[in-house]
């Protein structure tokens, strides 16, 4: 009678461990246990994907960060019961959350978790809490005070961080116009040249991320000529940065005999740039029309809508989505759960248009741009949609959910915010 390997095994004494193999392995990653919702919280996602609603309502949600643990941090643009900071803890392990509590009196957009500290910043100053060994903020009532006395205006106020892995943080100082004209939105009024604004907004500052109470001045303007960004991340694949602007607005209603509606509705582009030290990417004297696939003067500074002039010079973009999207988060993917495709791709939340008329309104929508060596190695495609919940948009308000924020979990999840009513997601691969 034969006897099976293991039994021999055992009969010379040598102890045998069976182990059961885990199941469903997908492509370098895990296959996530979780089980999404039925409707996948309402969003449509590429195949394999699923969607879990982990929180309905936080409140008016910006950026978000996920600990090591699977703690979610949410940003918010209003205080909710006096908090700017939710936090979303899952109990259970189901992928939904359990509990919520809050912290921080002070509203804004920014947050960061990097080398066991949060980073969260408000509108004029960026902020740094301790974790303890057990993944708790241990100085929610006392957080040390990074950079304060940042500009702060009544248009593109926010401040977006990013750290890269040598103790420094960016965070984008967005310019209180929209073309620096001496009359800003004025219908022929003319840009200012130089532009003033481009001494203290306008573009990225650099700060050292340990080091208590900078000032603005004590920074290092890193790169130049952005109008406003508010989605931005750091690539450890190139280790470098990249963000994502948003273009100006008004061509047609403020230059109405050198563009059209159509035009002004497409134009000028949404950039995704790659910002090295001292770059200047042409705002206000430029932008960039990805129709014609190249950067032009703007109408301010006497272009009309083809001369080149000293755009030519300044930097491009990596890849240009039509006008007026928003984007307003970009998260590098560096997780194993998703198929390898998506490692070191970039995903881009776009928060959905205003001023597209007589188009339909554009974005409400999470993009993903396949990356290779630090540029785009295919198309652009829609990851998930279906946010506003309505076929056709007029205006914003209409949209039931808008995406705003992106951040990856331990497991490779990827989190999204909306910011109408503060839902999170979290999407895991099914395959």
């Amino acid at each position: 009678m034969k006897k099976n390997f293991a039994y021999l095994l055992t009969t010379l004494g040598i102890a045998v461990i069976l182990v059961t193999a885990p199941s469903c392995k997908k492509d370098k990653g895990d296959s996530s246990p979780l089980e999404p919702d039925s409707d996948n919280g309402g969003l449509t996602l590429q195949n394999g994907f699923g969607a879990i609603t982990v929180a309905a309502e936080t409140g008016k949600a910006r950026h978000l960060a996920v600990s090591s643990n699977g703690d979610v941090y949410v940003k918010l643009s209003q205080l909710n019961n006096g908090n700017g900071i939710i936090v979303l803890k899952d109990n259970n392990n189901d992928g939904r959350a359990d509990t919520r509590t809050g912290f921080a009196n002070y509203t804004g957009t920014g947050i960061y978790i990097k080398d066991g500290y949060l980073y969260s910043s408000s509108d004029d100053e960026i902020f740094r809490y301790r974790f303890n060994s057990n993944m708790e903020i241990e100085n929610a009532a006392s957080p040390e005070k990074i950079v304060t006395g940042l500009t702060k205006a009544d248009q593109h106020a926010s401040k977006s961080i990013t750290l890269d892995n040598n103790q420094n943080i960016y965070v984008n100082i967005g310019a209180p116009s929209n073309a620096c004209q001496v009359q800003d939105r004025t219908p022929g009024s003319p840009g200012q040249d130089p532009c003033p604004l481009l001494q203290t907004s306008g573009g990225i500052w650099r700060f050292k991320a340990n080091q208590l109470n900078q000032t603005q001045a004590q920074g290092t303007r890193y790169a130049t000529g952005i109008r406003n960004v508010v989605g931005l991340d750091w690539d450890n694949s190139t280790n470098s940065l990249y963000v994502m602007q948003h273009g100006r607005d008004q061509l047609s209603f403020l230059f109405p005999n050198l563009f059209t509606d159509a035009q002004s509705a497409e134009l000028p582009s949404e950039e995704f740039f790659q910002v090295r030290e001292g770059m200047d990417f042409g705002w206000p004297y430029c932008y960039y029309d990805h129709l014609q696939n190249k950067k032009v003067l703007a109408p301010e500074y006497g272009g009309n809508g083809t001369t080149t002039g000293v755009c030519e010079n300044k930097e491009k973009p990596l890849l240009a989505f039509p006008g007026h999207w928003a984007p307003n988060a970009l998260l590098f993917y560096t997780g194993d759960q998703f198929p390898s495709r998506y490692r070191n791709g970039a995903f881009i939340a776009f928060h959905g248009s205003w001023n597209r008329a007589p188009l339909r309104q554009g974005g409400y929508f999470v993009a993903f741009v396949p990356m290779e060596n630090g540029k785009p190695s295919g198309n652009w495609e829609i990851f998930a949609e279906g946010f506003p919940g309505v076929d056709v948009i007029t205006e914003p308000g209409q949209a039931q959910y808008r995406p705003m924020g992106l951040a990856q979990g331990p497991d490779g999840s990827l989190y999204i915010s909306d910011s109408q009513k503060g839902r999170i997601w979290r999407i895991v691969y099914k395959g």
